[in-house]
């Protein structure tokens, strides 16, 4: 077994050397092919500046690797670096998959033979605006809310498997046994989440273990680097702006290369926000001044592409991504290469070494518009559902009992009696309540609203509650998300005791990996309520198109049997990348379930996407708010003033002080203008370590900016400082202050503390907060 040194050890022992090797072989080990030295990283022992693209070859049609990865040599890279989502390969615990579109081996031998080297994300967890970060539902089926991404068996033991499986596959693909994988990650930006070093040796070991005898290393946030440092594992930065500040973090850590891990190109997109975009005349500055400090990156995303299938990630608290990746990337969703990917390949033709010379971009692949056509068959999703049943005596988490996604009705008997609020523990994600098969209400975990209003009963009634899953959050402790309607289920009318309502008949149409849909009888014409829908068209010539959705509701997509993916008509995203390899010539079908109902049963193929249409109204209904503040009578429990700058700054309460809603008021900021902004915003217990934010939601905030740019207040808690809370400054907003955000932190706690990062960028930005205060308490809102 290859064994790896930690850095001082290794500086003795190279002192005669002309290289020091940090994450080197032992001395009786080859001498290996790359390696990490004391100023470069060291390919053949000649310095190798890595300039590296992120793909992640299941966002990508398998057809068209070869084009992606053509396109991401043509714009100046060297190196493609390629998550491996876990999920995507041990759907079913045991059951391994690496054919067709999972062909990890195959991807990398594509990238050898167009001159690209490999850099390996493995995981065991991945982030990436991925179903549950990657991880595996099924590890879910374990109690308990902190064992995931810690060093309890019950995630380490899978993890080490999942591991060795993938050394299995892969390890032939390392430079050391003339593969193209220069280096192997360990875990993903575990500082964000947790500072226990232990757990990234226990990580770095099961990847030794697995076989992999390449460097490894790990990554973090400029501002998480040394949460979880270990002398054993090399360290790269993962930021998207001010890159000096990001290296000069490094260099207090390590001796060693400067690489940022992840240099962000654009951000991903959340469905009912705005599309996002990234600041392409500093990302050409910040690229310049990195490769110009003798610096290597990994550009994040160099090619986005879609969220095929069911794999979309949520967000935390609670905001669902999009199907569409396209990230705003030098090479768009669907592998087109324009004015931004050009600015790119300019910038990177300036740092080519003496002789290197970029080949010229693939050609474009063919494009076409489908005419209109019509679904004119359907059937009901109530009538849909599988015989088999479970009984339970109170809904539980679905993963208990083996569901891992999909759709499930959950029927039980309401006594006779007023009109009552059912109210359930938690229904995650949507769900539809119908009583005698008339819709009464929704239920959305977005809000956390888990209550409808139901009629007065003169006799005993059926409900009937409609759940779906939209995502399982990737980001955080709340990866824990365990989906399903979940007890107690309960009754209640006026002054009377909460009745809870029990024994529950529970069906499920689970997706299951791929989105398999379950048998349909289809009848002819129109219906109501949720419904699959199904029709087709013809092509002579397959070519890439975009499907317009845009009449439809919300659901999901399959084409000629396969999952195409997730739609929304709230936006921002109203069409779908359907790619040409997909298509065949003559009859193709299409099948839609659409949970809220078509305005128009009809769909076109478009030849350009629309990736930046809102259309709020088009949400599921939601009661109006009057929540409004409520601090007369509370005094701060804390008054001061913040830094200037960007930097993540720490502060203490006057006391610790106890209450579920803590409400920051922003007094002024620092540019004078009117405004406030937040990055992120923890909270921290008496030993300075944060709160979990599991149960947060925004109880209120003065405003949010949501035309120009997503200012919503739930940036301020979703653990990304690229983005922030913005109070709205575009036309018709009278910005004034106070700004007040409130937190609900879903049951009281202790608060000795905040941790408060701005609004991130240049000085020149606005709304970082300068004067404040702090109030915490019970309740701070009123909503009457």
């Amino acid at each position: 077994m290859t064994v790896q040194l930690p850095r001082r050890r290794l500086l003795g022992a190279a002192a005669t050397g002309a290289a020091v090797l940090l994450n080197a072989p032992t001395a009786a080990a080859a001498t290996p092919r790359f390696a990490i030295g004391e100023h470069d990283f060291l390919l053949d022992g000649q310095p190798l500046q890595i300039r590296c693209g992120e793909m992640h070859f299941a966002r990508v049609p398998r057809e068209y690797w070869r084009h992606r990865l053509q396109a991401i040599k043509a714009m100046g890279m060297n190196t493609v670096c390629a998550y491996l989502f876990w999920n995507y390969h041990e759907w079913r615990e045991g059951r391994f998959r690496w054919e067709g579109q999972r062909d990890a081996a195959e991807f990398c031998r594509q990238a050898q033979a167009e001159g690209l080297w490999v850099i390996l994300r493995p995981g065991p967890y991945a982030c990436a605006e991925w179903e549950m970060g990657g991880l595996p539902w099924w590890l879910l089926k374990h109690p308990g809310d902190a064992f995931l991404r810690s060093r309890d068996d019950a995630f380490v033991q899978p993890a080490r498997r999942w591991l060795k499986e993938v050394g299995r596959v892969l390890g032939p693909q390392q430079v050391s046994q003339g593969g193209p994988i220069l280096m192997v990650q360990v875990e993903n930006e575990y500082g964000f989440l947790s500072d226990d070093r232990e757990y990234m040796r226990t990580m770095r070991q099961a990847t030794l273990d697995a076989g992999f005898d390449v460097p490894l290393f790990q990554c973090n946030p400029s501002n998480a680097l040394a949460r979880t440092h270990i002398p054993e594992l090399f360290s790269v930065a993962n930021f998207g702006s001010d890159p000096k500040r990001g290296f000069q973090a490094l260099s207090a850590l390590q001796q060693g290369p400067l690489m940022c891990g992840e240099y962000y190109s654009g951000w991903f997109d959340t469905w009912g926000a705005p599309h996002r975009r990234g600041d392409n005349a500093r990302a050409i500055q910040d690229i310049d001044a990195m490769l110009g400090a003798n610096g290597s990156f990994s550009l994040y995303m160099a090619h986005g592409g879609t969220t095929f299938g069911l794999w979309g990630g949520c967000d935390r608290p609670f905001r669902p991504d999009t199907s569409s990746y396209d990230y705003d990337a030098p090479i768009t969703e669907a592998g087109w290469l324009g004015e931004k990917f050009r600015t790119y390949r300019e910038c990177l033709a300036r740092h080519l070494k003496p002789g290197e010379r970029l080949p010229d971009p693939p050609a474009p692949l063919p494009v076409t518009a489908i005419p209109p056509f019509t679904l004119g068959e359907t059937a009901p999703v109530l009538a849909s559902f599988p015989a088999a049943a479970l009984q339970v005596a109170s809904p539980r988490p679905m993963e208990a009992d083996g569901i891992s996604r999909g759709l499930v009705l959950y029927r039980a008997t309401l006594p006779a009696g007023p009109a009552a609020s059912l109210v359930a523990a938690q229904a995650r994600d949507l769900a539809w309540v119908f009583v005698d098969g008339r819709l009464v209400g929704t239920m959305d975990t977005r809000h956390r609203r888990f209550s409808v209003e139901l009629p007065a009963r003169r006799r005993e009634a059926v409900v009937e509650i409609l759940l779906y899953t939209i995502a399982r959050v990737n980001f955080g402790m709340e990866v824990h998300d365990r989906k399903g309607l979940q007890g107690p289920v309960l009754l209640r009318a006026g002054q009377r005791p909460a009745q809870e309502i029990r024994d529950w008949t529970v069906r499920a149409i689970d997706f299951d990996a791929d989105g398999d849909l379950p048998a349909l009888r289809w009848a002819p014409g129109r219906t109501s309520g949720p419904a699959f829908w199904r029709g087709g068209f013809e092509l002579a010539t397959p070519a890439d198109t975009f499907l317009d959705l845009s009449s439809w509701g919300q659901g999901i997509v399959w084409v000629n049997g396969r999952c195409l993916g997730r739609y929304w008509s709230i936006g921002p995203t109203q069409t779908m990348y359907l790619p040409g390899p997909w298509l065949r010539p003559g009859r193709n079908e299409v099948v839609v379930l659409d949970l809220t109902g078509p305005r128009a049963n009809r769909m076109a193929g478009l030849t350009a996407p629309v990736l930046d249409q809102l259309r709020p109204e088009l949400d599921l209904p939601r009661p109006p708010s009057r929540t409004r503040p409520r601090l007369a009578g509370h005094k701060p429990v804390h008054e001061g003033q913040f830094m200037s700058g960007s930097a993540t700054q720490d502060v203490r309460l006057d006391s610790v002080a106890r209450g579920r809603q803590v409400c920051i008021e922003a007094l002024d900021s620092f540019d004078g203008l009117p405004h406030a902004a937040i990055a992120e915003l923890a909270l921290l217990d008496a030993s300075g370590k944060p709160l979990n934010q599991t149960a947060w939601t925004i109880a209120y905030a003065s405003s949010e900016e949501a035309r120009k740019e997503d200012g919503s207040a739930l940036n301020a808690i979703n653990g990304q400082a690229t983005d922030h809370w913005h109070t709205a400054y575009s036309a018709g907003a009278r910005p004034t202050m106070p700004a007040r955000l409130i937190l609900d932190l879903g049951a009281p706690a202790e608060v000795a503390g905040l941790r408060y990062t701005p609004r991130q960028g240049p000085d020149s930005v606005t709304g970082r907060i300068r004067r404040y205060r702090v109030y915490v308490a019970d309740r701070l809102v009123d909503n009457d």
